[in-house]
């Protein structure tokens, strides 16, 4: 057996169903390549036409039974769809991941919001994780138990002006990852939730939205000194896909946020050594030197 092979079968995922809502692009693109990667048959909803096609030919390139299928998971039939069509291929769903989620570009104070807004942004981000993990729950507890892996956000987490109501929404994500895992641990069903912090993906171009002249401050704002990668938060679903590395885990939220939120308002100053929690680097003669002895 090859290194590769001996690690793969160590994760106990090998010929495992998976669904990956919005798995063509993003957080949602890289879990599934690493799901097949480590062996497991991957199924995945994804509304755009091309990266339906550009998809199914990555899965299959690496070897993997995989379904991908075009749908709309605000959409009741669809949902339908999508669990029939898995029960239909494979007869079992092992892990089911609920990665869709969107900010929409509402930026606005609260005030000014509509109430259209809330339902677009519930739609999206709330509405779909009830309506997909309803639908399959009935083939996970056939199948003998699974995992369930919720995607929100560390705005969940924190105070964000602008996007409010998206914020109170992937908040619900976590009470609902919490009381649904007490809910489904009788039927060995872990559910736990993946927190990122800003990642790279088509959603967000994170890193290039940052102008030229500051870009090498960025090594100073997160503690790991970058911004997410899709296959960062991939990681974290891989291991609370496997019950061989997760197995007495559950109810839980992984911060994938490169120590953002442990680090709260402090980040670096430019010489690397010192730090602040003010959005300032010089102030009424404060300087970098002078701030180390400084007081809240």
């Amino acid at each position: 057996m090859s290194t590769l092979e001996n690690e793969t079968s160590l994760l106990g995922l090998a010929g495992k169903v998976a669904l990956i809502t919005g798995g063509g692009a993003g957080i949602g693109r890289a879990t599934a390549e690493l799901f097949a990667r480590a062996g497991m048959r991957v199924a995945v909803a994804e509304i755009d036409a091309e990266r339906v096609a550009d998809t199914t030919a990555t899965l299959k390139d690496l070897g993997s039974d995989a379904l991908v299928i075009q749908a709309d998971v605000r959409d009741k039939a669809d949902v339908a769809r999508i669990i029939d069509t898995i029960r239909e291929r494979y007869g079992r769903l092992d892990v089911l991941m609920n990665n869709v989620g969107d900010f929409l570009r509402y930026k606005s104070y609260f005030v000014d919001s509509t109430e259209d807004q809330w339902e677009d942004l519930h739609q999206i981000n709330l509405m779909h994780i009830f309506r997909v993990t309803k639908a399959a729950i009935p083939l996970m507890q056939e199948t003998g138990g699974g995992s369930i892996i919720n995607v929100s956000t560390v705005e969940a987490f924190r105070g964000i002006p602008m996007t409010v109501v998206y914020s109170a929404y992937n908040a619900a994500i976590t009470g609902f990852t919490q009381s649904l895992s007490v809910e489904l641990g009788q039927d060995r069903i872990r559910v736990n939730a993946i927190a990122p912090e800003t990642t790279d993906s088509a959603q967000i171009t994170a890193k290039s939205r940052v102008p030229a002249e500051n870009r090498g401050d960025m090594e100073r704002w997160f503690p790991l000194g970058r911004f997410g990668l899709g296959s960062d938060s991939a990681g974290a679903a891989l291991f609370l896909a496997s019950d061989t590395l997760s197995g007495w885990v559950t109810g839980q939220t992984i911060m994938v946020d490169g120590g953002v939120m442990t680090a709260g308002a402090w980040m670096r100053l430019p010489d690397g050594r010192e730090w602040t929690h003010l959005p300032i680097i010089e102030c009424d003669g404060y300087t970098p030197s002078k701030l180390r002895g400084a007081k809240d």
